[in-house]
């Protein structure tokens, strides 16, 4: 992935779903999403326990920025996407698990097959979540953030290769300024 055009600057808190147990956490971690996408798997998968103990222990704030792509094989994800629930950002973050350990199954489906998936396997409700997916539409615009996953830490960008360990010094060394 070519970071070097992205602006990290222009990447904002306000939109996404936030996972944080202290107003005063002092670590943003913003990420990038599309949840069709495998490698997004892959860093939700690799990435969950550091980033769980880090949002327990109140030193981040996760924001989850379901990104909709018009890249065909991604529109499933973007379906998904609508299954969403901002408002229960922890019972969301459950449901991404689910979403991500389903994706073999869905992820050939037609756009309409997966909206039954979500209802009917999973038990989800669409949301209304179309101004917050244009919000994160428009920030990643101007972010030049084009790849997912794109992750972003205070000047950090990286995708799926970091490693937990690399990601939890990272965010040590973020917690520690």
């Amino acid at each position: 992935m070519d970071i070097s055009q992205i602006k990290a600057a222009e990447v904002k808190p306000e939109s996404g779903i936030h996972l944080t147990k202290s107003d005063a956490a002092k670590v943003k971690v913003m990420s990038f999403v599309n949840l069709r996408c495998p490698f997004c798997r892959k860093w939700h998968q690799e990435s969950r326990e550091v980033l769980s103990r880090f949002i327990e222990e109140g030193k981040i704030e996760l924001i989850i920025k379901p990104f909709d792509k018009e890249k065909e094989s991604l529109q499933r994800g973007n379906v998904t996407h609508r299954y969403l629930n901002y408002d229960t950002p922890f019972e969301t973050w459950e449901v991404i698990d689910k979403i991500y350990e389903t994706q073999d199954e869905w992820g050939s489906l037609t756009l309409s097959e997966v909206a039954e998936f979500m209802e009917q396997k999973l038990g989800l409700t669409e949301q209304n979540n179309e101004e917050a997916s244009e919000a994160i539409i428009s920030e990643a615009g101007r972010a030049n953030v084009i790849f997912v996953p794109t992750v972003v830490v205070g000047e950090h960008i990286f995708d799926e290769h970091i490693t937990p360990a690399e990601l939890e010094a990272l965010l040590n060394k973020e917690y520690a300024k």
